[in-house]
């Protein structure tokens, strides 16, 4: 049985090593890509480097810690990473929601309008975010917006106020992220089997239940995804905010870690701690994935 199992583990390398083998230049260019650029960053967080040192004027000297002790002592970082925080999770379940609510819609259109939605979802994926910033702007001008005319708010200013500003930047972010959500989800339905759709509606279940006991869970895997990937994107929205609150708003009411972070690296010249809220939200992004993915391991979902 010793020499059985022993040719069984030798035969078997093979099979191991094959795949990464196929993998390893993928890994190596994404390795090169990814990693590198993290190292930079983590190294500049730990030394002082401002135009100083970038024009030679003074020497680039070990700070260690310092820049994150500067961080987590600032009362402004913490109001804009849980301003961060809320803005995120609202287009987050915002994204889902109406992502989610016209992929059913699709499911149960004729043709030609599900072709017509899907290529204005499209259309607005493929809009650039300066240009979809832009629109939307324009839609909410105070002088020219239709969108005030038609709800007679005259001359309202959306970008003034800071919740009203933040909610038009989310309007703006859920327009053009949904249509990730919709397609991929609507994927997700199409492959479901016809005959368990029927068999849920012949026991009378509503739409919404036979979403929330027969699609959801069979759509988990997917919602996984587009979930992760909506959280990533949410929480580093830059172009929105720098372009419609003019680069964070009065006061900087409307400040993200992104733009905080590019702030403090190139309006006020300190890279340094740039990176370091680079880093930290880096650190914040994994641990939030890495969270989300064990309590799915928990609840016994194959990842």
């Amino acid at each position: 049985m010793r020499v059985v199992s022993g040719l069984s583990r030798s035969s078997s390398r093979p099979y191991l090593v094959t795949p990464w083998l196929y993998l390893a230049p993928a890994l190596v260019i994404l390795g090169g890509l990814l990693l590198y650029p993290i190292y930079q960053l983590g190294l500049i967080s730990f030394f002082q480097y401002t135009q100083a040192q970038v024009s030679g004027g003074a020497p680039t000297t070990f700070e260690g810690f310092a820049n994150y002790r500067e961080i987590f002592s600032d009362r402004q970082f913490w109001q804009v990473l849980l301003a961060t925080v809320l803005f995120a999770a609202a287009c987050v379940v915002s994204t889902l929601g109406v992502g989610c609510a016209l992929a059913v819609l699709l499911t149960r259109v004729r043709a030609l309008p599900r072709l017509a939605l899907m290529l204005a979802a499209l259309g607005a994926w493929a809009t650039p975010a300066v240009t979809g910033s832009t629109v939307w702007l324009l839609l909410f001008d105070p002088d020219f917006g239709p969108v005030n005319r038609v709800l007679g708010l005259g001359d309202h200013s959306w970008t003034y106020g800071r919740l009203s500003a933040f909610f038009l930047v989310l309007l703006e972010v859920v327009w053009c992220s949904f249509p990730f959500v919709m397609v991929t989800v609507y994927a997700g339905i199409r492959a479901v089997p016809a005959e368990v759709l029927e068999a849920a509606a012949l026991d009378g279940a509503s739409q919404l239940r036979i979403w929330r006991s027969v699609l959801a869970p069979m759509l988990r895997p997917i919602l996984v995804v587009v979930t992760i990937q909506s959280v990533i994107w949410d929480f580093k929205v830059f172009t929105q905010i720098y372009v419609m609150t003019n680069g964070g708003g009065i006061a900087g009411q409307n400040l993200t870690l992104n733009v905080y972070a590019y702030q403090q690296a190139f309006a006020s010249s300190r890279y340094s701690l740039g990176s370091a809220i680079g880093i930290v939200m880096l650190l914040i992004l994994l641990a939030v994935t890495l969270v989300y993915l064990r309590l799915l391991r928990r609840q016994g979902e194959e990842l």
